[in-house]
């Protein structure tokens, strides 16, 4: 069975001087061999007895781009553990529910382990529950309740939802499907060792693992993690490093395209993707006119890595309106369609057995590419009459200076919906857009209530949060 640490090892004999990792905010940059050798001293320092116990266990892992985030995560591997993605920012609160969620041994967090105690979420003693490990001297208290060992020798790492309406689920991964996802990623997206890719997305998110990490480990694409994820911040490192091929999210491109940002500090960037939420058709075109390159858009899921990406550029452009899609399937992706246009997606990198039906709906367009329709089971009953949301959105992006739109059920009517939109236009708007939607709309499904915004909350992986847009209905 090859891992993850085979391609990496065999990369590092391959080519020790070979670019790995540069940061973009101190401007230090790791060669393979220098990243391995800190990888090895971080797992020398741990005790014994620490390393027995990361020993086919989950370790939940809570580190920030860089480095260092590549030499714990392969020290985690080295050392026989399957790390548990989680974001460098959540509160010790949260990183409790995963370690219950995941049936972790340990939290690794700030330069230190805290080892957990039986399951701290359970039995009410989320204080008393971990003790800290730190350095080579730090020791395990006796009587520590084992955690639940890997029962698969081939147990690669452990991704996270992002739970925003409860605690996140924890879905395990193979070396051989992270490595599928990875190498159908480059082949689709012409990924090779001679590019360097920019990491702002998180490292640990399942976009940034398909996108960023398995490249590095896999075939050695190097990459400069960014200072920040702020405009300037992501110009300058642009400018100084010239990174070849940028994964983004629709937050980044739309603050990117309308910052004061010298559109030839982008140059070197080939190729731009967008994945995470949909980006609107007048965002991409803002982008695409500003630096002069396509958005490239991407579907996946945690479940299934990469599944379509449009490699031509303009999809985006076009957007759901226009009959475009989020791009063609990537090779080695299947397809099998359900009832209510519902599918499943096969291919190496999915996880379980192979094949994993999501909540999307969707269809294949003219061009082949797969168009999505919207979650399933989020049809609306108004007026005793049965609406897909999906549709009333899609029309709204249709208006002019719309860049996204929300729809639900009135939070106070039973028999009208409500729509959050992101505009730059002022509220005198909404009279002239019910007018347009009028000429081709059922009247019933024009949005009694329409809130503007600048634009949509999102998560901490870069999806819109559909969530705080319900609250914003309910309380405008």
């Amino acid at each position: 069975m090859e891992t993850l640490l085979d391609t990496w090892r065999r990369l590092v004999a391959q080519g020790p001087d070979k670019l790995a990792v540069i940061d973009g905010g101190t401007g230090r940059s790791w060669t393979r061999g220098a990243l391995a050798d800190s990888a090895a001293r971080w797992l020398a320092s741990l005790s014994g007895e620490a390393r027995g116990r990361l020993r086919r266990r989950r370790v939940v892992m809570a580190e920030p781009n860089g480095a260092q985030w590549f030499q714990v995560f392969l020290g985690l591997l080295e050392a026989g553990a399957a790390p548990a993605l989680a974001d460098s920012k959540e509160a010790p609160e949260r990183l409790a529910v995963i370690a219950e969620v995941t049936r972790a041994a340990a939290v690794w967090r700030e330069g230190g382990f805290q080892w957990e105690r039986g399951h701290p979420a359970r039995d009410g003693c989320a204080h008393d529950a971990v003790f800290s490990l730190r350095g080579q001297d730090a020791r395990a208290p006796s009587g520590v309740t084992a955690q639940s060992r890997l029962r698969r020798g081939d147990l690669c790492l452990v991704k996270l939802t992002s739970g925003s309406t409860g605690a996140p689920r924890a879905i395990d991964f193979t070396h051989a499907q992270m490595l599928a996802d990875g190498r159908q990623i480059c082949a689709a997206m012409r990924i090779g060792a001679d590019d360097l890719n920019l990491a702002v997305i998180p490292l640990g998110h399942s976009y940034g693992l398909g996108n960023l990490v398995v490249p590095l480990l896999e075939q050695g694409t190097p990459m400069v993690c960014s200072a920040s994820p702020f405009p300037q911040a992501i110009a300058e490192d642009c400018a100084r490093w010239r990174p070849t091929v940028f994964p983004a999210v629709p937050t980044l491109l739309r603050a990117l395209a309308g910052a004061d940002v010298a559109p030839e500090k982008l140059a070197s960037l080939r190729t731009i993707i967008s994945s995470g939420a949909p980006l609107a058709a007048s965002e991409a075109s803002a982008f695409a006119a500003k630096f002069g390159r396509h958005v490239h858009n991407f579907y996946g899921s945690s479940e299934t890595g990469g599944i379509a990406f449009d490699s031509e550029g303009g999809a985006a452009e076009a957007g759901a309106a226009g009959g475009r899609g989020v791009g063609r399937l990537i090779a080695g992706v299947t397809l099998h369609w359900r009832r209510g246009r519902r599918f499943a997606v096969e291919s190496a990198a999915v996880r379980g057995r192979g094949c994993c039906t999501m909540p999307d709906r969707g269809e294949l367009n003219a061009l082949g590419e797969l168009v999505l329709l919207g979650r399933a089971g989020r049809t609306l009953k108004i007026a005793g009459r049965r609406l897909d949301p999906v549709e009333v959105e899609n029309a709204l992006r249709a208006l002019p200076r719309v860049r996204d739109a929300f729809v639900a059920a009135h939070p106070a009517r039973p028999d009208a919906l409500a729509a959050v939109v992101a505009s730059d236009a002022a509220p005198s708007s909404v009279t002239q857009w019910r007018a347009q939607l009028a000429q081709h709309m059922a009247s019933w499904k024009i949005p009694d209530k329409i809130h503007i915004v600048p634009a949509f909350p999102a998560t901490q992986r870069g999806k819109t949060d559909r969530a705080a847009l319900a609250r914003m209905l309910a309380g405008a």
